[in-house]
């Protein structure tokens, strides 16, 4: 362990903080905290160094801490501010505005002026020792409670210290969301753990608008500038990225040690291919029920196609049914609901152990779309919404591993024109989060019977057929890795 008292321990691209620099302004906000009476603290912004600061004042303070992604709706943000009883809600000023009824009380915070804004705390239960409460991306309209103890955060990310340390990282550039858990816990409080610089700039300046909007060409620049050992992407990124790569007939930036990958499947051509680009790629898998990360490949340590090994900190077996479960730093429960009983969760994924202990995650039990953005979607949920209006009277959603998601419908009239159903779309789009909405969409060959062949006898819709016989009219080529 390598000691950075008099370098930068954060910083945005621009400014940044020292250790002791740090420490100090997390001290400032935690006092505030304490002198406001802060139960439930809520942080609705962007990436930058007043989001760290308000994550680890939020622990020293005893107060539990809700990251808000600003990719939520309005709608999903009010129902996670609701449930969870937040009292204390940090965001900007346009932010703010949101909230008319509650003053804006201005906070420095590491030299950018926020609104913190009192609301009404009369949230569900949520079970002793909640530190922080992640709400999942919602594979429906209402997004789920995942209530996390400061201990489980603490053994994920000692592991992630313990098993990374043989590459010496010194300075980690988060390129997701921090109020996505992942990089919550393994692109901050890792790299701050172990004393490397943590890189946090806006996330425009890295490509990234809303979930599943990425450009590799202002990502590469924003790589080539910041100079990162370490980085966390999701498939899609990857994918994007590598292609940009080769239509540019370029490398990946030098000095990367590693990137993990995760939040979706990846697919060994994928990694494959970013190695020749000079990409260190390497999957991982967890959930946020296992406080985030639970296994990861490794140099030296590699199984291309598989999730990696266990984390020191983590233990997985397969059930009877085919079902992984997990076991190391679980949740303490789910917002609402009893504390979780038991030491093992199981994931309601499918995949197995080999013999060299690596896991193979194969799919969802349920019907769970995980777009390459790792974005978790409900299919029923984003058809209900299609059928909402008069036009559609059938839709199925697919895009499993996919950036965007597609839809295969049937129009209560045949004779309706493509215009009518595009306007439909769009307006159950305008109803969904970005990440669930339908990009791209076909009639169907046939209605959704069981004379189709694409419905079972009680009419529930045979994904797998509509998918085969849709799939290139869709242009789907899920997985597809680019060439290097």
């Amino acid at each position: 362990m390598m000691a950075f008292d008099t370098v930068i321990a954060l910083g945005n691209g621009q400014t940044g903080l020292t250790r002791d620099e740090l420490t100090a302004e997390v001290a400032a906000l935690t006092a505030h905290l304490k002198h406001a009476g802060t139960r439930v603290l809520a942080t609705l912004l962007d990436n930058g160094m007043p989001w760290v600061v308000a994550d680890l004042a939020a622990e020293d303070a005893g107060v539990v801490h809700v990251p808000l992604p600003l990719f939520f709706t309005p709608e999903q943000t009010a129902h996670a501010l609701q449930a969870a009883g937040v009292d204390t809600l940090l965001t900007i000023a346009p932010l703010a505005a949101r909230w008319p009824q509650a003053p804006c009380e201005q906070w420095d915070v590491a030299g950018e002026p926020l609104c913190a804004l009192r609301l009404p705390a009369q949230g569900l239960p949520m079970p002793p020792g909640t530190a922080k409460l992640t709400f999942t991306s919602g594979t429906t309209g209402t997004p789920k409670g995942v209530c996390l103890g400061a201990e489980g955060l603490h053994r994920v990310r000692d592991a992630l210290v313990q098993a990374l340390e043989p590459l010496d990282i010194r300075r980690h550039l988060c390129a997701l969301p921090l109020a996505v858990l992942l990089e919550n816990v393994a692109g901050v409080m890792a790299p701050l753990a172990r004393g490397a610089e943590c890189l946090v700039p806006p996330l425009a300046e890295l490509g990234l608008s809303g979930s599943s909007s990425f450009d590799p060409a202002v990502f590469n620049a924003a790589v080539e500038r910041h100079q990162p050992h370490s980085l966390i992407l999701l498939p899609q990124m990857l994918r994007a990225w590598a292609g940009w790569l080769v239509s540019q007939g370029r490398r990946a930036p030098e000095g990367l040690r590693m990137v993990a990958v995760g939040g979706a499947a990846v697919g060994a051509p994928l990694l494959m291919a970013a190695s020749q680009l000079g990409i260190p790629a390497y999957e991982g898998y967890g959930l946020s029920e296992g406080s985030s990360v639970q296994t990861l490949n490794l140099p030296g340590a590699d199984g291309p196609g598989s999730a990696g090994r266990p984390l020191p900190h983590a233990h997985l077996r397969v059930n009877e049914h085919g079902e992984i479960e997990v076991a190391g730093g679980l949740m303490l429960g789910y917002l609402g609901q009893r504390p979780l009983q038991g030491d093992w969760w199981p994931t309601g994924d499918l995949g197995e152990i080999d013999a060299d202990g690596f896991v193979h995650v194969r799919g969802r039990i349920k019907h769970v779309l995980i777009t390459a953005f790792g974005r978790n979607v409900s299919p029923e949920w984003v058809e209900t919404a299609l059928r909402s209006g008069r036009t559609l009277a059938q839709a199925v959603v697919l895009g499993d591993g996919e950036p965007a998601l597609s839809a295969v419908v049937w129009p209560v009239n045949d004779a309706l024109p493509d215009s009518a159903i595009q306007a439909e779309i769009d307006a159950a789009n305008a109803s969904l989060p970005d990440y669930a909405r339908v990009a791209r969409w076909v009639r169907a060959q046939a209605p959704f019977t069981a004379g189709s062949s694409m419905a079972t006898a009680n009419g529930r819709p045979r994904r797998d057929a509509i998918l085969t016989l849709h799939a290139q009219l869709l242009g789907l080529t899920a997985h597809d890795a680019v060439t290097a």
